[in-house]
């Protein structure tokens, strides 16, 4: 499908990261942008750079894991715009810390938002998608929905189960007026990391130092390639050479390169290892 100005478009975790680049992209298309996070300040802050190009945008400070903030969602969006076609599940938190060290209140916190938040905003724009001649849903995975890794184990298997949605959700609606996008991005320099919850408070500086060293892809790229896929109707998006690198050797070697990342991970003396977005 292509683009183009009079579109509608929600956006989740429009407050920063790509979320925020992706918005801004789509109002410089002449689309108007539904803006939804938790971050008030940073959804005022995305809104303001986009009303600076002469977008029409609307602002919507909600909570993508609480349901019946969701459920209200779309009316509010009609109520701005008339209609949507275009849904950008991105909103993601990312959470440090072994399986066992982490208390299952933080583990259902990542998954409320990274999962949950990706069921809900689905279910609840599909009908409102299915009233457009052409619609797309873009749901945002990671390369840690490709390869398992320590101290990540709630954000890998949230960003699995994106995975396995997204391409149920292809598979039903495959030949309808809707397509459907899984992104899988490697490093791409956001503020997941500096928001993540640590176990070893000590040790946020370093899992930062360590985030930067391999997040060497700007969110603007990974906005403009998004809206490539989804203009192309792709089923799957990996943004960065690492995520396409290790998406092959999974297939190739799928206990090898998991044996090789507990390696490089003993050898780090378990050092904290960084998820992108």
């Amino acid at each position: 499908m292509h683009i183009s100005p009079g579109m509608v478009a929600v956006v989740t975790g429009a407050a920063s990261g790509i979320g925020r680049a992706t918005a801004e992209l789509l109002v410089r298309r002449g689309c108007a942008v539904a803006l939804v996070d938790v971050d008030a300040a940073g959804l005022e802050a995305t809104a303001e750079t986009c009303r600076q190009a002469s977008g029409r945008v609307s602002v919507h400070a909600v909570d993508v894991a609480d349901r019946p903030q969701m459920e209200a969602l779309p009316a509010a969006v009609v109520a701005a715009h008339g209609h949507v076609d275009l849904l950008f599940n991105n909103a993601g938190v990312a959470l440090d810390g072994t399986i066992e060290e982490l208390s299952l209140d933080d583990i259902r916190w990542l998954v409320d938002i990274n999962l949950w938040g990706v069921i809900l905003g689905t279910k609840v724009f599909l009908p409102l998608l299915r009233q457009r001649p052409r619609a797309h849903i873009v749901n945002v995975s990671s390369l840690f929905g490709i390869v398992g890794m320590p101290r990540n184990g709630p954000y890998c298997a949230s960003k699995f189960a994106v995975r396995g949605w997204s391409e149920s959700l292809w598979t039903e609606l495959h030949g309808s007026s809707i397509g459907v996008t899984c992104v899988h991005p490697g490093g791409i320099r956001t503020n997941i990391v500096r928001n993540a919850r640590v176990i070893d408070a000590a040790a946020h500086p370093s899992l930062m130092q360590e985030f930067e060293k391999v997040a060497r892809t700007s969110p603007e790229h990974a906005a403009a390639r998004i809206l490539g896929a989804v203009e192309r109707n792709r089923m799957r998006l990996r943004i960065c050479p690492e995520t396409v690198v290790l998406d092959w050797l999974k297939r190739l070697l799928p206990t090898g390169v998991q044996t090789l990342i507990a390696r490089m991970a003993r050898a780090a003396a378990a050092g904290p290892l960084s998820p992108p977005p």
